[in-house]
Protein backbone atom coordinates (compact mmCIF):
# COMPACT_ATOMS: atom_id res chain seq x y z
CA UNK A 1 0.00 0.00 0.00
CA UNK A 2 1.09 3.55 -0.76
CA UNK A 3 1.16 5.75 2.36
CA UNK A 4 -1.22 3.29 4.01
CA UNK A 5 -3.91 3.86 1.37
CA UNK A 6 -5.52 1.48 -1.09
CA UNK A 7 -4.05 3.20 -4.14
CA UNK A 8 -1.44 0.56 -4.94
CA UNK A 9 -3.93 -2.28 -4.70
CA UNK A 10 -6.53 -0.35 -6.70
CA UNK A 11 -4.02 0.41 -9.43
CA UNK A 12 -2.90 -3.18 -9.79
CA UNK A 13 -4.09 -5.24 -12.71
CA UNK A 14 -5.74 -8.63 -12.66
CA UNK A 15 -4.43 -11.42 -14.85
CA UNK A 16 -7.00 -10.60 -17.55
CA UNK A 17 -5.85 -6.97 -17.69
CA UNK A 18 -8.84 -5.54 -15.79
CA UNK A 19 -8.25 -3.24 -12.82
CA UNK A 20 -8.82 -4.66 -9.36
CA UNK A 21 -12.31 -3.53 -8.24
CA UNK A 22 -12.58 -0.60 -5.85
CA UNK A 23 -14.58 -1.02 -2.63
CA UNK A 24 -16.46 2.16 -1.73
CA UNK A 25 -18.25 3.35 1.38
CA UNK A 26 -20.79 6.18 1.23
CA UNK A 27 -21.46 8.52 4.13
CA UNK A 28 -24.78 10.35 3.85
CA UNK A 29 -28.04 8.89 2.59
CA UNK A 30 -30.09 12.06 2.10
CA UNK A 31 -31.56 14.07 -0.78
CA UNK A 32 -28.77 13.76 -3.38
CA UNK A 33 -27.21 10.45 -2.31
CA UNK A 34 -29.31 8.23 -4.64
CA UNK A 35 -27.64 9.89 -7.64
CA UNK A 36 -24.23 8.93 -6.29
CA UNK A 37 -25.36 5.39 -5.57
CA UNK A 38 -26.96 4.91 -8.99
CA UNK A 39 -23.74 6.10 -10.62
CA UNK A 40 -21.56 3.78 -8.56
CA UNK A 41 -23.92 0.88 -9.30
CA UNK A 42 -23.59 1.51 -13.03
CA UNK A 43 -19.81 1.83 -12.97
CA UNK A 44 -17.71 -1.20 -13.79
CA UNK A 45 -15.04 -2.03 -11.24
CA UNK A 46 -16.59 -0.21 -8.27
CA UNK A 47 -18.84 -1.70 -5.60
CA UNK A 48 -20.40 0.10 -2.64
CA UNK A 49 -19.87 -2.19 0.34
CA UNK A 50 -21.29 0.03 3.10
CA UNK A 51 -23.41 3.10 3.77
CA UNK A 52 -23.50 5.29 6.85
CA UNK A 53 -26.00 7.88 8.07
CA UNK A 54 -26.92 9.25 11.48
CA UNK A 55 -30.49 8.26 10.63
CA UNK A 56 -30.29 4.47 10.84
CA UNK A 57 -33.72 3.95 9.31
CA UNK A 58 -32.77 6.02 6.27
CA UNK A 59 -29.47 4.18 5.94
CA UNK A 60 -31.19 0.80 6.04
CA UNK A 61 -33.73 1.92 3.44
CA UNK A 62 -31.01 3.10 1.06
CA UNK A 63 -28.95 -0.05 1.61
CA UNK A 64 -31.96 -2.22 0.81
CA UNK A 65 -32.75 -0.25 -2.34
CA UNK A 66 -29.18 -0.63 -3.67
CA UNK A 67 -28.36 -4.09 -2.26
CA UNK A 68 -25.55 -2.73 -0.09
CA UNK A 69 -24.47 -5.31 2.49
CA UNK A 70 -23.39 -3.18 5.47
CA UNK A 71 -25.15 -0.34 7.30
CA UNK A 72 -23.69 1.96 9.94
CA UNK A 73 -24.64 5.03 11.94
CA UNK A 74 -21.05 5.58 13.13
CA UNK A 75 -18.56 6.58 10.42
CA UNK A 76 -15.48 5.63 12.41
CA UNK A 77 -16.87 2.18 13.15
CA UNK A 78 -17.55 1.73 9.44
CA UNK A 79 -14.00 2.69 8.48
CA UNK A 80 -12.54 0.42 11.14
CA UNK A 81 -14.65 -2.60 10.22
CA UNK A 82 -15.08 -2.29 6.45
CA UNK A 83 -11.70 -0.78 5.50
CA UNK A 84 -12.95 0.62 2.16
CA UNK A 85 -10.65 1.71 -0.66
CA UNK A 86 -12.29 5.13 -0.60
CA UNK A 87 -15.17 7.05 0.97
CA UNK A 88 -17.77 9.15 -0.85
CA UNK A 89 -19.04 11.87 1.51
CA UNK A 90 -22.54 13.07 0.57
CA UNK A 91 -23.47 15.01 3.70
CA UNK A 92 -24.18 18.69 4.42
CA UNK A 93 -21.08 20.87 4.42
CA UNK A 94 -20.96 21.41 8.19
CA UNK A 95 -19.88 17.79 8.68
CA UNK A 96 -17.28 17.66 5.91
CA UNK A 97 -14.18 18.67 7.84
CA UNK A 98 -14.75 16.19 10.66
CA UNK A 99 -15.43 13.36 8.20
CA UNK A 100 -12.53 14.14 5.86
CA UNK A 101 -10.09 14.37 8.77
CA UNK A 102 -11.49 11.07 10.07
CA UNK A 103 -10.87 9.43 6.68
CA UNK A 104 -7.32 10.79 6.56
CA UNK A 105 -6.58 9.39 10.04
CA UNK A 106 -7.79 6.00 8.84
CA UNK A 107 -5.67 6.27 5.66
CA UNK A 108 -8.68 6.30 3.33
CA UNK A 109 -8.94 8.61 0.26
CA UNK A 110 -12.12 10.67 0.10
CA UNK A 111 -14.32 12.44 -2.41
CA UNK A 112 -16.61 15.01 -0.80
CA UNK A 113 -19.69 16.81 -2.06
CA UNK A 114 -19.69 20.55 -2.60
CA UNK A 115 -19.78 23.04 -1.02
CA UNK A 116 -16.43 21.85 0.31
CA UNK A 117 -16.96 23.55 3.68
CA UNK A 118 -18.75 26.42 5.44
CA UNK A 119 -15.53 28.47 5.44
CA UNK A 120 -12.26 28.83 3.58
CA UNK A 121 -10.39 27.94 6.77
CA UNK A 122 -12.22 24.60 7.08
CA UNK A 123 -11.55 23.84 3.42
CA UNK A 124 -7.86 24.65 3.84
CA UNK A 125 -7.69 22.43 6.93
CA UNK A 126 -9.02 19.47 4.94
CA UNK A 127 -6.49 20.08 2.17
CA UNK A 128 -3.73 20.16 4.77
CA UNK A 129 -4.97 16.92 6.36
CA UNK A 130 -4.85 15.20 2.97
CA UNK A 131 -1.39 16.63 2.29
CA UNK A 132 -0.06 15.35 5.58
CA UNK A 133 -1.58 11.92 4.95
CA UNK A 134 -0.35 11.93 1.32
CA UNK A 135 -3.80 10.75 0.24
CA UNK A 136 -6.10 11.86 -2.61
CA UNK A 137 -8.92 14.26 -1.77
CA UNK A 138 -11.41 15.38 -4.42
CA UNK A 139 -14.38 17.74 -4.28
CA UNK A 140 -17.46 16.49 -6.14
CA UNK A 141 -17.66 19.64 -8.27
CA UNK A 142 -19.74 18.21 -11.10
CA UNK A 143 -20.81 21.14 -13.32
CA UNK A 144 -17.51 21.04 -15.21
CA UNK A 145 -18.13 17.31 -15.81
CA UNK A 146 -21.45 17.97 -17.56
CA UNK A 147 -20.81 16.70 -21.06
CA UNK A 148 -22.17 19.83 -22.83
CA UNK A 149 -19.61 21.86 -20.85
CA UNK A 150 -16.83 19.53 -21.99
CA UNK A 151 -17.96 20.22 -25.56
CA UNK A 152 -17.70 23.98 -24.99
CA UNK A 153 -14.23 23.50 -23.50
CA UNK A 154 -13.19 21.48 -26.55
CA UNK A 155 -14.18 24.39 -28.82
CA UNK A 156 -12.07 26.76 -26.72
CA UNK A 157 -9.10 24.40 -26.55
CA UNK A 158 -9.29 23.84 -30.30
CA UNK A 159 -8.73 27.55 -30.95
CA UNK A 160 -11.86 27.85 -33.11
CA UNK A 161 -12.89 31.20 -31.61
CA UNK A 162 -9.41 32.47 -30.84
CA UNK A 163 -8.57 33.80 -27.38
CA UNK A 164 -11.55 34.26 -25.06
CA UNK A 165 -12.24 37.93 -24.27
CA UNK A 166 -15.67 37.98 -22.57
CA UNK A 167 -18.19 35.50 -21.19
CA UNK A 168 -21.53 35.20 -19.43
CA UNK A 169 -22.41 32.11 -17.40
CA UNK A 170 -26.00 32.16 -16.21
CA UNK A 171 -28.01 29.85 -13.94
CA UNK A 172 -31.31 31.63 -13.33
CA UNK A 173 -34.33 29.65 -12.15
CA UNK A 174 -37.48 29.87 -10.09
CA UNK A 175 -37.51 26.11 -9.46
CA UNK A 176 -38.27 25.40 -5.81
CA UNK A 177 -34.94 23.91 -4.79
CA UNK A 178 -35.68 24.87 -1.19
CA UNK A 179 -38.67 22.53 -1.11
CA UNK A 180 -36.41 19.49 -1.34
CA UNK A 181 -33.68 21.05 0.80
CA UNK A 182 -35.48 23.23 3.39
CA UNK A 183 -32.27 23.76 5.38
CA UNK A 184 -31.13 26.13 2.62
CA UNK A 185 -33.42 28.88 3.90
CA UNK A 186 -31.49 28.91 7.16
CA UNK A 187 -28.14 29.47 5.48
CA UNK A 188 -26.82 33.03 5.87
CA UNK A 189 -24.63 32.43 2.83
CA UNK A 190 -27.03 30.92 0.34
CA UNK A 191 -27.01 31.04 -3.44
CA UNK A 192 -23.35 31.91 -3.98
CA UNK A 193 -22.12 29.10 -1.73
CA UNK A 194 -24.76 26.56 -2.78
CA UNK A 195 -25.06 27.25 -6.53
CA UNK A 196 -22.65 30.02 -7.43
CA UNK A 197 -19.69 27.88 -6.40
CA UNK A 198 -20.55 25.54 -9.31
CA UNK A 199 -20.70 28.35 -11.85
CA UNK A 200 -17.60 30.06 -10.51
CA UNK A 201 -15.76 26.78 -10.94
CA UNK A 202 -17.06 26.63 -14.52
CA UNK A 203 -15.68 30.11 -15.14
CA UNK A 204 -12.25 28.93 -13.98
CA UNK A 205 -12.55 25.74 -16.02
CA UNK A 206 -13.45 27.58 -19.22
CA UNK A 207 -11.52 30.87 -18.94
CA UNK A 208 -8.75 30.24 -16.43
CA UNK A 209 -7.77 31.77 -13.12
CA UNK A 210 -9.21 34.98 -11.68
CA UNK A 211 -7.45 37.95 -10.10
CA UNK A 212 -10.35 40.35 -9.34
CA UNK A 213 -13.99 39.94 -8.27
CA UNK A 214 -16.82 42.47 -8.05
CA UNK A 215 -20.21 41.27 -6.82
CA UNK A 216 -23.72 42.44 -5.93
CA UNK A 217 -26.06 40.20 -3.91
CA UNK A 218 -29.82 40.44 -3.40
CA UNK A 219 -32.36 38.70 -1.17
CA UNK A 220 -35.73 38.32 -2.89
CA UNK A 221 -37.40 35.65 -0.73
CA UNK A 222 -37.84 37.21 2.72
CA UNK A 223 -38.15 33.74 4.28
CA UNK A 224 -34.48 33.07 3.60
CA UNK A 225 -31.63 34.24 5.77
CA UNK A 226 -29.17 34.60 2.91
CA UNK A 227 -28.88 36.00 -0.59
CA UNK A 228 -30.84 34.24 -3.34
CA UNK A 229 -29.59 36.31 -6.29
CA UNK A 230 -26.04 37.31 -7.20
CA UNK A 231 -24.29 38.99 -10.12
CA UNK A 232 -20.53 38.50 -10.08
CA UNK A 233 -17.96 40.03 -12.46
CA UNK A 234 -14.63 38.24 -12.74
CA UNK A 235 -11.39 39.61 -14.10
CA UNK A 236 -9.34 36.68 -15.40
CA UNK A 237 -5.56 36.65 -15.42
CA UNK A 238 -5.71 36.12 -19.20
CA UNK A 239 -7.32 39.55 -19.54
CA UNK A 240 -10.78 38.14 -20.22
CA UNK A 241 -13.87 39.30 -18.29
CA UNK A 242 -16.74 37.04 -17.31
CA UNK A 243 -20.11 37.66 -15.67
CA UNK A 244 -21.59 34.95 -13.44
CA UNK A 245 -25.33 35.18 -12.72
CA UNK A 246 -27.08 32.88 -10.23
CA UNK A 247 -30.52 33.01 -8.66
CA UNK A 248 -33.30 30.83 -7.28
CA UNK A 249 -35.81 33.67 -7.75
CA UNK A 250 -36.13 34.17 -11.51
CA UNK A 251 -39.63 34.52 -12.94
CA UNK A 252 -38.54 34.22 -16.57
CA UNK A 253 -40.34 31.74 -18.81
CA UNK A 254 -39.48 29.24 -19.99
CA UNK A 255 -37.59 28.34 -16.85
CA UNK A 256 -34.33 26.76 -18.04
CA UNK A 257 -33.70 24.77 -14.83
CA UNK A 258 -31.28 23.06 -14.36
CA UNK A 259 -29.26 24.34 -17.30
CA UNK A 260 -26.33 26.73 -17.13
CA UNK A 261 -26.40 28.98 -20.19
CA UNK A 262 -23.01 30.05 -21.50
CA UNK A 263 -21.83 32.67 -23.98
CA UNK A 264 -18.12 33.12 -24.68
CA UNK A 265 -16.74 35.61 -27.17
CA UNK A 266 -13.24 35.38 -28.58
CA UNK A 267 -10.89 37.20 -30.90
CA UNK A 268 -12.06 35.16 -33.91
CA UNK A 269 -15.57 34.01 -33.02
CA UNK A 270 -17.92 32.92 -30.25
CA UNK A 271 -19.42 29.82 -28.67
CA UNK A 272 -22.80 29.72 -26.96
CA UNK A 273 -24.56 26.96 -25.03
CA UNK A 274 -28.26 27.73 -25.40
CA UNK A 275 -31.40 26.42 -23.75
CA UNK A 276 -31.99 22.83 -24.81
CA UNK A 277 -28.24 22.13 -25.04
CA UNK A 278 -27.82 23.66 -28.46
CA UNK A 279 -24.19 24.70 -28.93
CA UNK A 280 -23.76 27.52 -31.42
CA UNK A 281 -20.29 28.28 -32.76
CA UNK A 282 -19.59 31.45 -34.75
CA UNK A 283 -16.32 31.36 -36.67
CA UNK A 284 -15.01 32.44 -40.05
CA UNK A 285 -18.18 34.34 -40.81
CA UNK A 286 -20.49 31.34 -40.36
CA UNK A 287 -22.70 29.90 -37.62
CA UNK A 288 -22.85 26.19 -36.80
CA UNK A 289 -25.37 24.75 -34.34
CA UNK A 290 -25.12 21.30 -32.76
CA UNK A 291 -27.28 19.54 -30.19
CA UNK A 292 -24.91 18.41 -27.44
CA UNK A 293 -27.50 16.88 -25.10
CA UNK A 294 -26.56 13.51 -23.66
CA UNK A 295 -28.83 10.43 -23.77
CA UNK A 296 -30.75 9.40 -20.69
CA UNK A 297 -29.32 6.71 -18.43
CA UNK A 298 -31.67 4.07 -16.99
CA UNK A 299 -31.80 5.95 -13.68
CA UNK A 300 -31.85 9.57 -14.91
CA UNK A 301 -34.84 11.68 -15.91
CA UNK A 302 -35.61 15.16 -17.15
CA UNK A 303 -35.14 17.88 -16.13
CA UNK A 304 -32.42 16.50 -13.84
CA UNK A 305 -30.64 14.31 -16.38
CA UNK A 306 -27.61 16.45 -17.26
CA UNK A 307 -26.82 17.04 -13.59
CA UNK A 308 -27.35 13.35 -12.78
CA UNK A 309 -25.23 12.30 -15.75
CA UNK A 310 -22.42 14.57 -14.53
CA UNK A 311 -22.38 12.66 -11.23
CA UNK A 312 -21.40 9.54 -13.16
CA UNK A 313 -18.61 11.33 -15.02
CA UNK A 314 -17.32 13.01 -11.83
CA UNK A 315 -17.19 9.69 -10.02
CA UNK A 316 -15.60 7.94 -13.00
CA UNK A 317 -12.87 10.60 -13.03
CA UNK A 318 -12.22 9.98 -9.32
CA UNK A 319 -12.03 6.20 -9.78
CA UNK A 320 -9.63 6.64 -12.69
CA UNK A 321 -7.45 8.96 -10.62
CA UNK A 322 -7.26 6.39 -7.83
CA UNK A 323 -6.15 3.75 -10.31
CA UNK A 324 -3.60 5.88 -12.18
CA UNK A 325 -2.29 8.07 -9.37
CA UNK A 326 -3.05 11.29 -11.24
CA UNK A 327 -4.36 14.31 -9.34
CA UNK A 328 -8.12 14.92 -9.72
CA UNK A 329 -9.18 17.98 -11.72
CA UNK A 330 -11.17 19.16 -8.72
CA UNK A 331 -8.78 18.13 -5.99
CA UNK A 332 -9.21 19.74 -2.61
CA UNK A 333 -6.24 21.98 -3.40
CA UNK A 334 -7.74 23.06 -6.73
CA UNK A 335 -11.14 23.70 -5.15
CA UNK A 336 -9.57 26.18 -2.74
CA UNK A 337 -9.13 28.45 -5.79
CA UNK A 338 -12.87 28.23 -6.51
CA UNK A 339 -13.70 28.70 -2.82
CA UNK A 340 -11.57 31.85 -2.81
CA UNK A 341 -13.86 33.29 -5.48
CA UNK A 342 -16.86 32.56 -3.25
CA UNK A 343 -15.21 34.40 -0.37
CA UNK A 344 -14.29 37.26 -2.70
CA UNK A 345 -17.88 37.53 -3.87
CA UNK A 346 -19.14 37.87 -0.30
CA UNK A 347 -16.39 40.34 0.56
CA UNK A 348 -17.16 42.46 -2.50
CA UNK A 349 -20.92 42.46 -1.86
CA UNK A 350 -20.33 43.53 1.74
CA UNK A 351 -17.87 46.30 0.91
CA UNK A 352 -19.15 47.47 -2.46
CA UNK A 353 -15.57 47.23 -3.75
CA UNK A 354 -13.72 45.02 -6.21
CA UNK A 355 -11.61 42.42 -4.43
CA UNK A 356 -8.13 41.28 -5.41
CA UNK A 357 -8.20 37.52 -4.94
CA UNK A 358 -4.53 37.12 -4.00
CA UNK A 359 -4.83 39.75 -1.26
CA UNK A 360 -7.97 38.13 0.12
CA UNK A 361 -6.38 34.66 0.17
CA UNK A 362 -3.40 36.05 2.07
CA UNK A 363 -5.73 37.54 4.67
CA UNK A 364 -7.74 34.32 4.95
CA UNK A 365 -4.55 32.31 5.44
CA UNK A 366 -3.66 34.48 8.45
CA UNK A 367 -6.91 33.67 10.29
Amino acid sequence: RLCGSSITRAGAAMSDGAAVPLRAAVIGCGFFAPNHLHAWAEMAGVSVVAVCDLDGTQAKSVAAAFAIPAVFTDAEAMLREVKPDFVDIVTQMGSHRELVELCMRHRVPAIVQKPFAPSYQDAAAMVEAARRAALPLMVHENFRFQQPMRQVKAVLDGGTIGDATWARLSFRTGYDVKGGQPYLCKEERLVVLDLGIHVLDLARFLLGEVDTVYSRHQRIDARCAGEDMATIMLGHTSGATSVVEVTYESRRLPDTFPETLVTIEGTRGAVELKHGFVMAVSANGSLTETNVATPLRPWTSEPWHTAQDSVFHTEAHWANCLRTGQAPETSGEDNLKTYALVEASYASAASGQAIRVADLVARLAEK
